[in-house]
């Protein structure tokens, strides 16, 4: 059994309930509100942003001149998808980029930062996976079921594709080579690290449908 499988298999259960949120239902249906769409946008924005720099941090602390390259090309990546995606999505739907991050995507990118930069290098990882497994796990699924509203389908298609996927198999490839030489106690930090930040994933959905603010 590779690492990679216990990891996932430590937070089934919160991939299961990210899957039956109704933001995710929405999007297939067509029934999620362009305003809580939107607030997903504008606070992805903010989230890849931070998840870059997380990578970046990655990227200087990789073991191997491979894994340095990989993740810096990956942190360049989550840029480019917010510059790209993100603006056409900003344009569509006439947002405003200049709200301020929320609470719950402040905590994210927050325990993202402090664990790539204060923890192991399989730690940071563990820390960062969910962000790319999931959403390429989301992605698969809702691309089968399609969206009837063309700005839904479009940033289903972006993370429903094998480029992603592509992406997702890299970083998971590192994972398990390097989870070979890991400790028990360090492997403990990893899986760890993972569950709570998948949970963060659903945080993060139910923060855009419930339309999230600082309450003063």
């Amino acid at each position: 059994m590779a690492f990679s499988d216990e990891l996932w298999d430590s937070a089934a259960d919160v991939y299961t309930a990210i899957r039956a949120h109704p933001f995710l239902t929405g999007l297939t249906d067509g029934t999620l509100p362009h305003a809580a769409f939107g607030q997903f946008v504008v606070q992805d924005s903010h989230y890849l942003r931070g998840y870059a720099r997380a990578l970046a941090v990655l990227a200087a602390r990789a073991p191997t001149e491979d894994d340095t390259t990989l993740f810096a090309q990956h942190a360049a990546g989550a840029i480019a998808a917010e510059q790209d995606m993100h603006a056409a999505l900003s344009d569509a739907l006439a947002l405003d980029t200049d709200a301020p991050a929320t609470p719950t995507t402040l905590a994210y990118t927050s325990y993202l930062l402090a664990t790539c930069h204060g923890a192991s290098f399989a730690e940071g990882l563990g820390a960062v996976l969910p962000c790319y497994w999931i959403y390429a796990r989301v992605g698969e699924a809702l691309l089968g079921e399609s969206s009837p509203d063309p700005l839904y389908a479009r940033w289903i298609a972006m993370y429903g594709g094998d480029e992603f996927q592509a992406v997702v198999d890299a970083a998971l490839g590192v994972m398990d080579r390097i989870a070979v030489d890991l400790a028990p106690a360090e492997r403990s930090r990893v899986l760890e690290h993972y569950r709570t930040t998948s949970r963060y994933e659903w945080m993060f959905w139910d923060a855009a449908w419930r339309r999230e603010n600082w309450p003063v």
